[in-house]
Protein backbone atom coordinates (compact mmCIF):
# COMPACT_ATOMS: atom_id res chain seq x y z
CA UNK A 1 0.00 0.00 0.00
CA UNK A 2 2.28 2.73 -1.24
CA UNK A 3 0.77 6.20 -1.29
CA UNK A 4 2.21 7.01 -4.72
CA UNK A 5 0.51 3.93 -6.18
CA UNK A 6 -2.83 4.54 -4.45
CA UNK A 7 -2.98 8.22 -5.38
CA UNK A 8 -1.18 8.34 -8.66
CA UNK A 9 -0.64 11.78 -10.08
CA UNK A 10 0.76 12.51 -13.44
CA UNK A 11 2.89 15.47 -14.36
CA UNK A 12 1.55 14.90 -17.87
CA UNK A 13 -2.04 15.60 -16.89
CA UNK A 14 -3.97 18.12 -18.91
CA UNK A 15 -5.87 20.73 -16.93
CA UNK A 16 -9.04 21.49 -18.84
CA UNK A 17 -11.03 22.66 -15.83
CA UNK A 18 -9.15 25.88 -15.10
CA UNK A 19 -8.43 27.29 -18.55
CA UNK A 20 -7.89 31.05 -18.48
CA UNK A 21 -6.32 33.55 -20.81
CA UNK A 22 -3.66 34.66 -18.33
CA UNK A 23 -2.88 31.25 -16.84
CA UNK A 24 -3.21 28.97 -19.85
CA UNK A 25 -3.53 30.68 -23.22
CA UNK A 26 -1.01 33.50 -22.79
CA UNK A 27 1.78 31.08 -21.72
CA UNK A 28 1.05 28.84 -24.74
CA UNK A 29 1.26 31.86 -27.04
CA UNK A 30 4.44 33.08 -25.35
CA UNK A 31 6.12 29.71 -25.86
CA UNK A 32 4.97 28.86 -29.37
CA UNK A 33 3.88 32.07 -31.10
CA UNK A 34 5.55 35.25 -29.90
CA UNK A 35 8.86 34.52 -31.60
CA UNK A 36 7.12 35.56 -34.83
CA UNK A 37 3.91 37.20 -33.58
CA UNK A 38 5.28 39.44 -30.84
CA UNK A 39 4.89 43.20 -31.10
CA UNK A 40 8.49 43.64 -32.24
CA UNK A 41 8.60 40.66 -34.61
CA UNK A 42 5.16 40.53 -36.23
CA UNK A 43 5.96 42.92 -39.07
CA UNK A 44 9.07 40.96 -40.08
CA UNK A 45 8.14 37.33 -39.38
CA UNK A 46 4.44 37.16 -38.56
CA UNK A 47 2.75 38.85 -41.52
CA UNK A 48 1.73 41.68 -39.19
CA UNK A 49 -0.33 39.39 -36.95
CA UNK A 50 0.36 40.25 -33.30
CA UNK A 51 -0.50 37.91 -30.44
CA UNK A 52 1.21 39.65 -27.54
CA UNK A 53 -1.84 41.14 -25.84
CA UNK A 54 -5.39 40.05 -25.26
CA UNK A 55 -7.03 42.47 -27.73
CA UNK A 56 -4.81 41.29 -30.58
CA UNK A 57 -5.44 37.64 -29.71
CA UNK A 58 -9.20 38.20 -29.45
CA UNK A 59 -9.20 39.75 -32.92
CA UNK A 60 -7.65 36.55 -34.31
CA UNK A 61 -10.12 34.41 -32.37
CA UNK A 62 -13.08 36.41 -33.65
CA UNK A 63 -12.02 36.13 -37.29
CA UNK A 64 -11.40 32.37 -36.89
CA UNK A 65 -7.73 32.54 -37.82
CA UNK A 66 -6.25 31.55 -34.46
CA UNK A 67 -8.17 28.29 -34.23
CA UNK A 68 -7.78 27.50 -37.92
CA UNK A 69 -4.03 28.03 -37.81
CA UNK A 70 -3.21 26.13 -34.61
CA UNK A 71 -5.57 23.27 -35.47
CA UNK A 72 -3.93 23.28 -38.91
CA UNK A 73 -7.25 23.24 -40.73
CA UNK A 74 -7.48 23.35 -44.51
CA UNK A 75 -7.29 26.87 -45.88
CA UNK A 76 -5.19 28.19 -42.99
CA UNK A 77 -1.44 28.56 -42.70
CA UNK A 78 -0.28 25.86 -40.30
CA UNK A 79 1.04 27.16 -37.01
CA UNK A 80 3.45 27.06 -35.35
CA UNK A 81 5.34 27.59 -38.59
CA UNK A 82 8.08 25.07 -39.33
CA UNK A 83 7.26 23.18 -36.14
CA UNK A 84 5.09 20.26 -35.14
CA UNK A 85 1.46 20.67 -34.23
CA UNK A 86 0.70 21.71 -30.67
CA UNK A 87 -0.02 18.88 -28.25
CA UNK A 88 -3.57 17.57 -27.99
CA UNK A 89 -3.73 19.03 -24.47
CA UNK A 90 -2.80 22.53 -25.61
CA UNK A 91 -5.23 22.34 -28.53
CA UNK A 92 -7.99 21.20 -26.20
CA UNK A 93 -7.24 24.07 -23.81
CA UNK A 94 -7.33 26.59 -26.65
CA UNK A 95 -10.61 25.14 -27.91
CA UNK A 96 -12.20 25.25 -24.46
CA UNK A 97 -11.18 28.89 -24.08
CA UNK A 98 -12.50 29.85 -27.53
CA UNK A 99 -15.81 28.00 -26.98
CA UNK A 100 -16.19 29.89 -23.68
CA UNK A 101 -16.08 33.13 -25.67
CA UNK A 102 -12.34 33.76 -25.30
CA UNK A 103 -12.71 35.68 -22.03
CA UNK A 104 -10.03 38.04 -20.77
CA UNK A 105 -9.51 36.19 -17.51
Amino acid sequence: DKEELLYMTSSNSCDTMNVTYSGTISPILATYCLGCHGNSTAAIYGKGIKLENYNDVKKQVDNGKLRGAVFQENGFEKMPKDAGKLSNCKLKQIDIWIIAGAPNN
